[in-house]
């Protein structure tokens, strides 16, 4: 039985990938469309830099699990399409954004050992430490036009990203930022009595918090540093803390509490659960003998492919709950992605 469930899950990552190929990728661009249909690439009116990156994820994701070597070619015509299309650099004025891109880069270059990629990680990181600064008591800022306001967005991925390529080089700085961005994220936006993870501070130049930005990306990527820093030191307060954070979202989120998660929205937000549930993932991961987030994962996972897939593909809008429409923003697609794939590894 276990076996035959690990095959459906493999056979559903592999079709929503299918989908994500033939109906998304634009091969004049060498990038995804931003949504389907796209007749003549015309949607495409927006850059979506940080959507993909969140596609160099998904393929990395595929390549991991198949070692086919498909995965391989998109990801290195994308990485061409990409440099194209932001003027032959990689930075960009959003600290977020750059941070998402390396930390895709950096798991092609894992997957692949492709010493392109490793570079590409480098330089934006090299970029990325330069948004740290005094303000609010320090904190990577989120964008460059605006170095008082500090983020969620830009600091909880910051510590995954410090901390993998701490594991993957061996540079002590880079386990020295992990522990830094951490700590200050956890002191400034980590509600102390629930483990809610708060969006940002000083947006309007006042010096508050923005409690009232509930978002399930900022859960997830909270887990995720702190499972990293868990993994480097084997501190069960980190694993702790993931798992608070984890269940608070689970409980705030989740309709039922612990059940599928909410439509927030396309756009940008089409993304947000897509994050949740890669990290959520990575709990499950790395705390295997509590099934509370596999379990939760398994069942989104679930309404996802019963209730939220296109009739006639594998394609998926921003409700696990039902059917798509008939324009699909990319920003969901790899949303789903990322969920059908945590469930091909999980139950392996």
């Amino acid at each position: 039985m276990e076996q035959l469930e690990l095959e459906r899950w493999k056979e559903r990552a592999d079709e929503a990938q299918e989908a994500l190929d033939s109906m998304f990728w634009n091969e004049a661009l060498r990038m995804y469309n931003i949504e389907t249909p796209c007749p003549g690439g015309d949607c495409n009116t927006i850059f979506h830099y940080w959507w993909m990156a969140h596609a160099v994820d998904v393929l990395v994701d595929g390549l991991l699990r198949t070692t086919n070597g498909r995965y391989s070619k998109r990801l290195a015509a994308l990485h061409e399409g990409l440099l194209r299309r932001n003027g032959g650099v990689w930075q960009n004025g959003l600290y977020d954004d750059m941070e998402w891109m390396a930390l895709a880069w950096l798991r092609a270059y894992q997957a692949t050992g492709e010493e392109l990629y490793k570079q590409t990680t480098l330089v934006l990181w090299e970029d990325i430490r330069t948004g740290w600064n005094s303000h609010m008591g320090g904190g990577i800022a989120w964008q460059k036009s605006q170095l008082d306001y500090k983020n969620t967005p830009a600091n909880a991925p910051a510590v995954i990203l410090a901390a993998r390529l701490y594991q993957a080089f061996g540079d002590t700085q880079d386990l020295e930022w992990a522990h830094k961005i951490y700590n200050w994220q956890k002191e400034h936006l980590v509600d102390p009595k629930t483990g809610f993870v708060w969006d940002g501070m000083n947006r309007t130049g006042d010096g508050q918090i923005d409690t009232d930005w509930k978002y399930t990306y900022n859960q997830g990527v909270y887990i995720g540093a702190a499972i990293e820093l868990y993994r480097i030191t084997e501190d069960q307060a980190y694993l702790d803390e993931a798992g608070r954070t984890f269940e608070v979202a689970a409980r705030e989120f989740a309709v039922p509490p612990g059940g599928t998660l909410p439509d927030e929205g396309a756009g940008d937000a089409g993304l947000f659960k897509g994050i949740l549930v890669r990290y959520a993932g990575e709990l499950a991961a790395a705390h295997a003998e509590n099934g509370e987030a596999a379990a939760f994962l398994h069942k989104n996972a679930s309404v996802l492919w019963d209730m939220g897939k296109s009739p006639e593909q594998a394609l998926f809008g921003t409700d696990w709950t039902k059917a798509p429409g008939e324009i699909i923003p990319l920003s969901s697609q790899l949303s789903a992605l990322k969920l059908l794939e945590r469930m091909a590894v999980l139950d392996a």
